[in-house]
C-alpha cells in the first residue's frame, strides 16, 4: 500500500529545510534517474549531479553543498544517504511478518506473551519463553525453551531460535536464520570424534539486524555475545564463543570461526575469513575476500584478497608464487656475492 506525504511534513520529520512547495504529494523514493512527479530522489554521490539537471523527481534530497545545483522542490539536508534510509523507515510499505496469532501455532501454556504479539501459522513457541510488547513471529518458526525476545523485535518466516537463547529489542531476524544452534565442538580420540555439548547461550543485544540464512552458534561453556546495534549480512557464520562489539558491520559469506573477539564499529566485508581464538581492535575495516591469520590491534584498513585477472596472467604469477622460497634463497646469494664482492673492491 503506498503512503503520501507532502513536502513539509518529510522535511519535518527529517529536521530539515525545504526549498519549494511545501503541499507536494510524495509516494515513493526513487533515483534520480527513474523518479517521476510523484516521487522524491536523494543525490549522495556527487559524481552523479549531472543527472540533477535531467531528474524527473517531484523533489530531491540534497546536501548543503549540492543544493545550487538543483532549482526545484528539494529537502536540504547535512548528509543525503543518511536523510534517505530516515525517509524510506517513514515511507516504509514493508508488510507485519504476522498479523494476530494465528490458530495453527503451537504455544506451550507456560510462555509469556506480551500485548499486542502476532504470531504466525504453524510457529512453535516452547516452555518457559517471553515474548515481548509487539513482537512479530513469522509462519513456521521454531522459539526454543527458556527464550527471551525483546519488545518490538520481527522474526520472518522459518527462523529458528533454540533453547536459552536471549534477544533484546527492535531486532530483526531474516528468513531462514538460525540462533543458539551447537557450535563445532569435538574431540579426537584414536580418530573417533566425541562431541562435546554445547550448553552455553546467545545474548544478542537491542536494535540488531540478522540477514537470511545466517548462523550464530550457542557457545560451548561461555556465551556468544552480539551486542548492540550489529548488523550482519545474508549466509554469515559466526561460531561458538564469538563476541561481536557494538555497532560492527559484516557482510555476506565471511565465516568468524570460534572464540573471536571483535570490536565495536568494525566493518568486514564479504567472503572475510577470521581464525579462532583472536581478537580484532575497535574499528578495524577488512576488505572482501581477506583472510585473517592473527590478531588485529591498531585499527585501519586490511587486505589479502587477490584481485582477478586473466587466467594466462592467473597462470604466469602462480607459477612465480610456487617458486617463491628459490627466489628468495637465489636473492640473498646474490646480496652476499655482491657484498662479498663490495669489500674487495674497498
Amino acid at each position: 500500500m503506498t503512503k503520501q506525504f507532502t513536502l513539509g511534513q518529510l522535511a519535518t520529520h527529517l529536521g530539515a529545510s525545504l526549498v519549494g512547495d511545501s503541499d507536494y504529494q510524495i509516494d515513493k523514493i526513487a533515483t534520480l534517474q527513474k523518479a517521476g512527479p510523484t516521487n522524491i530522489a536523494f543525490l549522495a554521490n556527487k559524481k552523479y549531479r549531472n543527472q540533477l539537471a535531467d531528474t524527473n523527481a517531484g523533489a530531491v534530497i540534497v546536501s548543503e553543498d549540492d543544493a545550487e545545483y538543483f532549482s526545484g522542490n528539494k529537502i536540504v539536508v547535512k548528509n543525503a544517504y543518511t536523510a534517505y534510509a530516515y525517509l524510506a523507515q517513514m515511507m516504509d510499505t514493508t508488510p507485519a511478518s504476522a498479523s494476530n496469532i494465528h490458530s495453527s501455532a503451537v504455544i506451550h501454556g507456560s510462555v509469556n506473551l506480551s500485548q499486542d504479539v502476532s504470531i504466525g501459522a504453524n510457529a512453535v513457541i516452547e516452555a518457559g519463553s517471553v515474548i515481548g510488547k509487539n513482537v512479530q513471529i513469522g509462519p513456521g518458526c521454531f522459539v526454543g525453551q527458556n527464550t527471551v525476545i525483546g519488545d518490538n523485535t520481527k522474526l520472518w518466516a522459518n527462523v529458528t531460535v533454540y533453547h536459552d537463547v536471549t534477544i533484546g529489542d527492535n531486532c530483526l531476524f531474516q528468513s531462514g536464520c538460525v540462533i543458539g544452534s551447537d557450535g563445532f565442538g569435538y574431540a579426537n580420540e584414536a580418530g573417533k570424534w566425541i562431541k562435546i555439548p554445547q550448553v552455553g547461550a546467545v545474548n544478542i543485544g537491542n536494535n540488531v539486524e540478522v540477514g537470511a540464512n545466517t548462523v550464530i552458534d550457542r557457545g560451548a561453556l561461555d556465551d556468544t555475545i552480539i551486542h548492540d546495534n550489529v548488523i550482519l549480512d545474508n549466509l554469515i557464520q559466526i561460531a561458538h564463543n564469538v563476541e561481536i562489539g557494538e555497532g560492527t558491520a559484516i557482510a555476506g559469506a565471511t565465516v568468524v570461526a570460534g572464540s573471536v573477539t571483535i570490536g565495536k564499529h568494525c566493518q568486514i566485508a564479504g567472503l572475510v575469513g577470521i581464525n579462532g581464538h583472536i581478537d580484532i581492535c575497535d574499528g578495524a575495516i577488512i576488505t572482501g575476500m581477506t583472510m585473517i591469520t592473527k590478531a588485529i590491534t591498531n585499527s585501519g584498513v586490511y587486505s589479502s584478497g587477490i584481485p582477478h585477472s586473466t587466467n594466462k596472467e592467473w597462470r604466469r604469477n602462480i607459477a612465480h608464487f610456487r617458486n617463491l622460497s628459490e627466489f628468495k634463497q637465489r636473492l640473498k646469494s646474490l646480496e652476499t656475492l655482491t657484498e662479498h664482492l663490495k669489500n674487495i673492491d674497498e
